[in-house]
């Protein structure tokens, strides 16, 4: 049972500079149980203005789940995710970060900015799918999220 009884999709914005990466959660998302729109953006200052819904992203929708990488162009994930955490629009949209980072001080100072969750994305092809099926399960089946 979806957290989701509307019956409209989920929003969720990827905030991911990998093309494969970006192919691979698309994919898995594809192939999940919730019926959801994925956007996606390449860097955090893109990321903050779909957020705030400058320029063209003036007509998108609010997110209900943001999948943040740290390493991004022109604003860093840390950056994205303080910004995020310190917005009383947007700071109840949960940020679970995901990247390649599994440094102890990462993983401290996303939590210190209030990341809802941290996961390290696995080299493996079929774990990294795995890990982002894992994710809509929690986020989009077994949590109950704000309503926008």
């Amino acid at each position: 049972m979806s957290s989701f009884d509307s019956g409209r999709p989920v929003e969720i914005l990827l905030v991911e500079d990998s093309p494969g990466d970006v192919r691979l959660t698309r994919e898995a998302l594809k192939e999940g149980k919730v019926l959801n729109n994925l956007s996606v953006v390449g860097d955090g200052a893109a990321a903050l203005d779909f957020l705030r819904r400058k320029g063209p992203y003036e007509n998108r929708a609010r997110p209900d789940l943001i999948l943040l990488d740290l390493n991004l162009p022109k604003k860093d994930g840390r950056e994205v995710l303080e910004e995020i955490k310190d917005d009383p629009d947007l700071k109840r949209i949960p940020v679970v970060i995901l990247t390649t980072s599994s440094a102890d001080q990462d993983i401290a100072k996303s939590y210190d900015l209030h990341a809802n969750c941290y996961i390290t994305k696995p080299v493996n092809l079929e774990q990294f799918i795995s890990v982002v099926k894992s994710v809509e399960d929690f986020w989009l089946t077994v949590v109950k999220l704000p309503k926008q």
